[in-house]
């Protein structure tokens, strides 16, 4: 495995170079069409994304993330009001909360992590998986299971994050709540997304954007995700392997919801939860961690890297 030395400097050429080609480069996605089971996104789909990609991207910026002045990350979406942000990047993974005028809604995102150490911690067979606490997700089955680590880091925040929340829409008026995260921060916002879900009034519409997010909790959680958070999209992009652990094999199975971009440009629906059978999807295209490259997990996103080295 490269070493993150490695995998940063590397990463950094790439992206130069990709910022160096003109946006019209990537083949467009002219119309919706069907191949192999799958949905292909069109262009306008595609471009969409853009706004979650900047507020994940912004959660590795906590330099200037007070007063949304982190950058380009923080220009792409000028018209949002940062509300409360926290975290040290070490013990707590920084995250932000904020108002996003344009689309009345309040915007949760955290902040991933060292790629190439996440893949080691979630290839451990010794992950242990735990019932979520019925505390913060009310009358949750104890049938239900997650990764252990993703649970206790979510429980850091989520009791200010869901108060802050609850602020922004009586002050506001908001209406949808968006999650967003990148690696780690991806699974960090789908817990959110759920746990929202299940403690905020049923006409508040939850929306959840993650980007290389692993998988979080077992078939029984899947399902019952599936149930509760409709509004779900976890993007993939091209052989990036953190999507695929913790391993089936050690229980795990991904909710529904995945986009995979398969080059630049075109990227793909799939269709189910963690379905084998589509070429074009994740677990097809990435069997194996052998069959995987790190530096996909950085991006880039329909032009766009996320990481701490793309802050500016």
């Amino acid at each position: 495995m490269r070493s993150f030395t490695k995998l940063v400097a590397f990463a950094t050429v790439q992206a130069a170079a990709a910022l160096a080609l003109p946006t019209a480069s990537a083949p467009a996605v002219a119309s919706i069409e069907r191949r192999d089971g799958v949905t292909t996104l069109t262009s306008e789909q595609l471009a969409s994304f853009a706004p979650y990609t900047q507020f994940a991207r912004a959660a590795y910026c906590p330099s200037g993330i007070a007063t949304w002045a982190c950058g380009a990350a923080c220009d792409a979406n000028s018209g949002f009001e940062i509300t409360l942000n926290g975290g040290d990047g070490n013990d707590i993974q920084y995250y932000y909360v904020g108002y996003w005028q344009s689309q009345n809604a309040v915007v949760v995102a955290h902040e991933g992590t060292d790629p190439t150490q996440f893949l080691s911690d979630l290839t451990d067979v010794d992950i242990v998986m735990e019932n979520l606490d019925s505390t913060l997700f009310p009358g949750i089955s104890n049938d239900i299971y997650v990764h252990g680590g993703f649970a206790t880091e979510h429980a850091k925040t989520a009791t200010a994050i869901l108060a802050e929340t609850k602020s922004i829409i009586q002050e506001q008026g908001a209406e949808t709540v968006v999650l967003v995260g990148h690696s780690l921060g991806g699974a960090l916002a789908e817990l959110d997304s759920l746990f929202m879900t299940m403690n905020l009034p049923s006409n508040i519409h939850i929306k959840a954007v993650t980007y290389g997010t692993p998988r979080v909790g077992d078939p029984a959680y899947a399902s019952f995700f599936d149930s509760m958070v409709p509004d779900f999209t976890r993007v993939n992009n091209e052989k990036d392997p953190i999507p695929i652990v913790p391993g089936r094999f050690l229980g795990f199975q991904h909710p529904h919801g995945e986009v995979h971009i398969v080059s630049p440009g075109d990227a793909v629906s799939c269709p189910g939860d963690d379905d084998a059978t589509d070429s074009e999807c994740t677990i097809a295209t990435v069997p194996n961690i052998v069959d995987s490259d790190l530096l996909d997990h950085l991006g880039p996103y329909q032009g766009i890297y996320i990481g701490t080295i793309y802050c500016n």
